[in-house]
């Protein structure tokens, strides 16, 4: 019988990308009750979430830099001194004591973060930039009808519409990709029927004022030291179509309108000292378009970088139902609403564009939408995972410059992170622990517990290296190699023998947040040395420096000393006599086997060093391990589960986790445990939310259907039975500059193109057989 030939063909495009058969659409029939329900609009810097209300609308404003705290010197300059006594307490297995000796004098000077509670303290705190709200007077029957808000995440436009006293009154919202401007256009079906005013405040540090017919509101937050911190301002201007506008008493008065176009320009003095010149300057600039022409430039620059990718995966959906209800629905029965994973992934990329921009910064734990003066865990970037799986999904995605906001934010960390280096280890090179922020944080955290993790600098370097496998950019690899040689220069020096194993290791560290039982049984001891996560990040890296050396043909003489420490590593796992991959250089007990955090897979993920293929007793040893760590957890440690049993090649696990990350919740109390899930407005509750695990999720997505991290792509390497009957994808990213299309029925493989910048070979596994070709031009 004749082997049966698969189709490559070509998949058509857009004007600007790929077109997607499903509405990708979140709709609701009534305004939002809480701020976990309203609809997140985002350029990269300006976020705005209106709860759409009928009487009174609140729209939260955001700027993705406007940051309390300032720059400050916390190390402990003498911490140095104590790390011989340290080191040797942890040889003698003297663990607590080490612990309590390194939280006496090898952590930050001063409050750190404020043990995340840090708004009023030097270290600072991600802020929200005000609200602006909107009071209604309609002069008629207030009976409302035919409800309806919702947000097109193809377009990134939000709209509110309802029925009220024979009118029917239209709210449009974007955050311009244009001119860079929040706009709000209000409508009214019969003549003269708007009347509202426009205020706006925040919690704190605020003055509000009238300003050539124009509301302003500006303040500067506490730096932590005398109050002097940075600067903001917002200003709102209005366009009437009919009608009277007033500005007086710190707020609009807008009388007998039909149309209302409300434009609100903001800015902070973050690398801008002439921000309220700029703020004036975006106002005038986008007043001179017609909405028309506003919007649709808007869109075409949007869908620049959304529309590169589609996936369709046939089947039923729930479109018709609003989509807190579509959750419901799909918690009873989630292969009825196939399409509901679709928008979650495309949900996930569409965050990820509205929340970080080329020039600025990476999305913090919040992306940029946060409604408080102090959010949650100060709203920072968590180094142990948080900030690194916020840019997982951008490669395959196709969104892969919206990773290089990484590299402007660890390149102003390296200067701070050389200091603690030498302060705390007297290493060369730089380091960072737990925790950042905009003003180059690298010290220890506050509590040996979790503060002393050396794992951040080195894990950032992964999603550095990720971006240039996926582009082979050399001029990239160069930008970034200063980078990662001295992340690998810090390990290099400080990296110690551990004469039990003869293994260089890392000490002290712990393991990510995690506690273990000593052998005497008492437990929460969290000090130690080597944990598998630091030894595996320490041999990606310096195999990542060893190569980037050799294609850069700099640093001969560190090239063969990291070549000669690789071999004095311990291995990518230890296996366990449970046979499992251990989290520690010994067998320690662990307290909470369910434990949130799953450090030592990392060489699972985001890593290649476990792979079915090339590591097959690891991969069974993982997946023990995920066995034992259960299925539960905050939404981000759900999202990583899918991620790990996606590269197992367990495409029903990963599902199964993928429809446990959307169960829907209001919870928002802070949560260390099970019951992760999804907000109304499908944004990730931890609780509370985190945009970490819808990040998490959509790489997680990604990976089941594409992965090209073991020397080919592959396609469907992780396809659920949901997913196998039919479907399309167009234009994801492989490792080597790929881009792919496919189509499959009945889990197979039915047609196929890769394609790249120029022809080159490429290694493909396509139902299960290698295939050698040639790429396509782009």
């Amino acid at each position: 019988m004749k082997k049966k030939v698969l189709a490559i063909i070509a998949f058509a495009a857009t004007a600007f990308g790929y077109s997607q058969n499903n509405p990708l659409e979140l709709w609701y029939s009534k305004p939002a009750s809480q701020w976990e329900e309203t609809l997140p609009l985002g350029n990269g810097r300006l976020g705005m979430t209106p709860d759409s209300g009928i009487n009174t609308e609140k729209v939260v404003l955001n700027d993705i830099t406007l940051w309390s705290g300032s720059p400050q010197d916390a190390n402990n300059y003498e911490a140095s001194k104590y790390l011989p006594q340290i080191r040797q307490l942890l040889l003698q297995g003297k663990n607590k004591e080490a612990e309590e000796l390194i939280n006496q004098n090898f952590v930050c000077k001063g409050p750190g973060s404020g043990s995340g509670d840090g708004a009023n303290v030097q270290f600072g705190c991600y802020q929200v930039l005000g609200n602006l709200t909107l009071n209604f007077d309609y002069k008629h029957d207030m009976q409302v009808s035919n409800y309806r808000r919702s947000l097109d995440i193809s377009t990134a436009t939000a709209t509110a519409r309802f029925d009220m006293g024979g009118i029917t009154y239209t709210r449009e919202y974007l955050t311009s990709f244009d001119d860079d401007v929040a706009i709000i256009k209000l409508t009214a079906s019969k003549k003269g029927a708007l009347n509202f005013s426009v205020g706006l405040d925040r919690p704190e540090c605020f003055e509000t004022y009238n300003e050539d017919n124009s509301i302003a509101m500006k303040g500067q937050l506490n730096n932590g030291i005398d109050g002097k911190g940075m600067r903001y301002k917002v200003r709102v201007r209005a366009q009437l179509t009919d009608g009277k506008l007033t500005g007086a008493n710190r707020e609009l008065r807008i009388e007998g309108a039909t149309e209302v176009i409300l434009f609100i320009s903001a800015g902070t003095d973050f690398k801008d000292q002439d921000f309220e010149k700029t703020v004036d300057k975006l106002l005038a600039n986008a007043m001179k378009k017609k909405f028309a022409k506003q919007k649709e430039n808007h869109i075409k620059n949007f869908q620049k970088l959304f529309s590169r990718v589609s996936v369709n995966l046939g089947g039923n959906t729930k479109q018709n139902l609003p989509t807190n209800e579509r959750l419901d629905a799909y918690m009873k029965n989630p292969d009825a609403d196939n399409a509901l994973a679709v928008l979650f992934y495309q949900y996930g990329r569409y965050l990820g564009i509205c929340s970080t921009r080329v020039g600025l910064l990476p999305p913090n734990l919040q992306g940029l939408w946060a409604p408080q003066i102090q959010t949650p865990w100060n709203g920072d970037y968590h180094l142990d995972v948080n900030i690194q799986m916020n840019l997982w999904s951008m490669e395959t995605a196709n969104l892969g410059e919206l990773n290089l906001p990484l590299v402007d934010l660890m390149a102003g960390m390296v200067p701070y992170g050389e200091k603690t280096a030498k302060a705390y280890y007297n290493a060369e090179g730089w380091v960072a622990h737990v925790i950042t922020n905009v003003w180059g944080f690298t010290e220890p955290g506050e509590s040996a517990s979790w503060g002393i993790a050396k794992a951040g600098s080195g894990w950032m370097c992964n999603n550095l290296w990720q971006h240039y496998q996926y582009t082979n950019d050399k001029k990239y690899l160069k930008e970034i190699y200063p980078i990662i040689k001295g992340s690998a220069q810090f390990y290099n020096s400080m990296l110690m023998k551990d004469p039990e194993s003869g293994w260089l290791v890392t000490s002290p560290s712990v393991s990510p947040e995690n506690s273990f039982k000593m052998p005497d049984g008492s437990g929460d001891a969290h000090v130690c040395m080597g944990p598998t996560i630091d030894n595996q990040i320490v041999r990606e890296l310096f195999n990542n420096v060893i190569t980037a050396s050799e294609v850069l043909g700099v640093d001969a003489t560190l090239r063969a000393e990291l070549q000669q420490k690789l071999k004095e590593l311990p291995p990518p796992g230890v296996v366990g006599l449970d046979g499992r991959v251990m989290e520690w250089l010994k067998p320690y007990g662990e307290p909470d086997p369910q434990h949130r955090h799953i450090s030592h897979l990392y060489g699972l993920y985001p890593a290649s060093l476990i792979t079915p293929e090339v590591t097959p007793d690891l991969a069974e040893a993982a997946k023990k391990t995920l066995e034992v760590r259960g299925d539960d957890g905050p939404s981000w440690s759900i999202a990583y589960k899918q991620l790990f049993w996606a590269r197992l090649k367990d495409g029903n696990r990963a599902y199964k986790l993928l429809k446990t990350i959307l169960r829907p919740t209001l919870a928002t109390g802070i949560n260390y445990g099970a019951g992760g899930g999804v907000y109304p407005n499908l944004l990730s509750a931890g609780p509370p939310f985190q945009i970490d695990g819808n990040f998490g999720a959509a790489a997680g997505i990604g990976e089941m259907f594409i992965q090209s991290h073991a020397g080919f792509i592959e396609l469907l390497p992780a396809i659920p039975d949901a997913w196998a009957t039919e479907g399309t994808i167009k234009g994801l990213k492989a490792q080597g500059g790929f881009t792919v299309n496919f189509a499959w029925k009945d889990g197979k493989i039915t047609s196929y193109e890769i394609r790249s910048e120029k022809k080159q070979p490429v290694t493909v596994k396509v139902n299960g057989e290698l295939k050698q070709l040639t790429s396509k031009p782009l």
